[in-house]
């Protein structure tokens, strides 16, 4: 698997080497339309949507995830998130909702990136 993210320049950063796992959905909304007259549910699939959460080790080398995600808190800048897998890839413009840093007890810097879908296009796996 390769996760590329824009860094705040719009250039594409393959940051795959520094995440430690990758938590994505593409879900739909639903609406309930069940008549009076049915005893089975019946729904109509609405606006789709895209989440990510990516998890990994702080690396700030140049065009590493700290590069890309530093400037997250200080601008409102729509990135694409790409994910490769099994020549499978999902591109999403997502906006970024926050970068958070942590140190445990026993020395390990890691971060958490979530993000959201930003845009009108339907997540797709192409």
């Amino acid at each position: 698997m390769t996760v590329a993210v824009d860094d705040s320049g719009g250039s594409a950063r393959t940051i795959s080497n520094d995440i430690l796992s990758i938590d994505f959905s593409t879900p739909r909304g639903v609406q309930d339309v069940t008549g009076v007259n049915s005893s089975g549910m019946e729904r109509l699939l609405l606006l789709a949507d895209f989440s990510v959460t990516i998890s990994g080790v702080f690396n700030d080398a140049s065009n590493m995830s700290h590069d890309v995600f530093k400037t997250v808190s200080s601008a409102s800048v729509t990135r694409t998130v790409t994910i490769t897998h099994s020549g499978q890839v999902l591109p999403n413009e997502t906006a970024f909702t926050d970068y958070s840093l942590s140190r445990s007890p026993t020395g390990e810097l890691t971060y958490s990136a979530p993000g959201t879908l930003n845009s009108t296009t339907v997540p797709t796996w192409a």
